[in-house]
């Protein structure tokens, strides 16, 4: 078994591998004040809930766009499952193109991301990963990462309306049924992810655009993420959900430099 972690700006997503299965999948709050020894506790008691014993896990894989985390946790690695952890980044083979002007300032939980669904699909993609941040990224059919956008984060937004706006309360993100709404919580629910959902869409079809001016077919659009489920429903773009992306991509990675 392997065990993966994909670690962002807000949460931690933790998977262990049987082969190519995923058995089980964990989420922590990312804290980059936290000691090794605080996450090896954490991560311990988790095993421990699901009877997975230690010495089973036979590597471990890392994608991080949290540096400052990077310490605490490559030293759990070692000291409680005694291993080497693989750290996503220069010198790790993914098979990926990157065209980016400066390829290091492409987040790794972006490489993992395309690493996994050109794996998958076999074709012209756009990826959009709805997480702190969100990103659309676009990898052509012979996996060159050609670029992508970045935007705030919906839960971002939401909260920037909540802290800027002095009468607006923080309101939780479901989705009502009408945009002509009656009171002021539905009204922002409404405007933030309606408005999100046109966002998401313009970005896409240009994106689309821009992919089939330079010979690429119409690229599949798979959607990741927290939300992403959410935004489907009502986009007009969005062809597939696949929540776990980015921890079957870490999973490719590792056999990719185990042979």
């Amino acid at each position: 078994m392997i065990l993966v972690l994909d670690v962002g700006n807000t949460n931690t997503v933790l998977g262990i591998f049987k082969e190519k299965e995923l058995v089980v999948e964990w989420r922590l709050s990312t804290d980059a004040k936290k000691t090794a020894d605080e996450y090896g506790i954490q991560v311990m008691q988790l095993f421990y809930q699901r009877n997975i014993k230690v010495e089973h896990i036979e590597g471990v894989i890392i994608s991080s766009v949290v540096p400052n985390i990077m310490y605490s946790l490559e030293h759990m690695i070692r000291k409680y499952f005694k291993l080497m952890p693989m750290i996503v980044g220069p010198g790790v083979k993914t098979g990926i193109n990157v065209k980016y002007d400066n390829p290091k300032e492409v987040g790794a939980d972006r490489i993992v991301n395309a690493v996994s669904a050109h794996e998958i699909y076999k074709r012209s993609l756009i990826l959009i990963d709805f997480g702190t941040a969100t990103t659309f990224c676009a990898i052509s059919r012979d996996a060159n990462y050609l670029g992508g956008t970045i935007c705030p984060g919906i839960k971002i937004a939401s909260e920037a309306l909540f802290e800027r706006a002095a009468k607006l309360p923080r309101v939780e993100l479901i989705k009502p049924e009408t945009v002509i709404c009656k009171n002021t919580v539905s009204s922002m629910q409404a405007g933030i992810i309606y408005g999100y959902i046109g966002q998401v869409d313009y970005i896409v079809n240009k994106m689309k655009s821009e992919m089939i001016s330079i010979g690429e077919e119409e690229p599949f659009v798979v959607a990741t993420g927290g939300l992403a489920q959410v935004i489907r429903t009502d986009s007009s773009t969005i062809d597939e959900v696949r929540p776990y992306l980015t921890l079957e991509g870490l999973r490719m990675i590792y056999e990719k430099n185990r042979e």
